[in-house]
């Protein structure tokens, strides 16, 4: 059985004017580099075994914008665009590739984003927290790693074995708006 989630991420915020060169590189590189080259070396090894589950986390970034992340938002909508490639490039075998498409999680990522809204807005955490889900996911609830996790083993299930190519959202109807 050979699965292979790529899972890596970074972030930079700034506006594309003010965004350094060197972070666009390491963004792109971490977030969608990275998962072609992982790709691309389980593949072979999946079409040997027969059989093969690809999970890329993407992000509902990876479906909508938001200012000051540009190198973000590319780098997801990116994923998505390979997760379909790889889908076609599958199709007729044992593998599927998918991606999921979280909105907040609570990761150290997304905990620097509420300490700086904290600083720079000079709220509580409990408060700054709040807007930051406010602002984009209805639920207003942070979607769990746990969560994640359930789906992407319901992804590597005979159940899910003609789902492919597809951009699941785990976003609180973020990107139901």
């Amino acid at each position: 059985m050979d699965i292979l989630v790529n899972n890596a991420g970074i972030q930079h915020v700034a506006s594309i004017e003010e965004f350094p060169d060197e972070r666009w590189d390491a963004v792109i590189a971490i977030n969608l580099s990275a998962n072609f080259h992982a790709i691309k070396a389980a593949l072979p090894l999946m079409r040997r075994r027969g059989w093969g589950r690809i999970i890329n986390i993407s992000s509902a970034h990876g479906l909508v914008a938001s200012a000051q992340k540009v190198a973000y938002v590319a780098a997801k909508h990116g994923v998505l665009g390979l997760t379909k490639v790889v889908a076609l490039e599958t199709a007729t075998t044992p593998i599927t590739c998918n991606a999921i498409c979280p909105g907040w999680v609570l990761t150290p990522l997304v905990q620097k984003q509420i300490d700086d809204l904290a600083r720079s807005e000079k709220l509580a955490p409990e408060e700054a927290k709040r807007r930051l889900l406010a602002e984009k996911q209805p639920s207003g609830e942070f979607a769990t790693p746990e969560q994640i996790g359930e789906l992407a083993l319901f992804l590597c299930s005979d159940a899910a074995a003609q789902i492919r190519g597809a951009a699941l959202s785990i976003d609180g109807a973020w990107t139901a708006q």
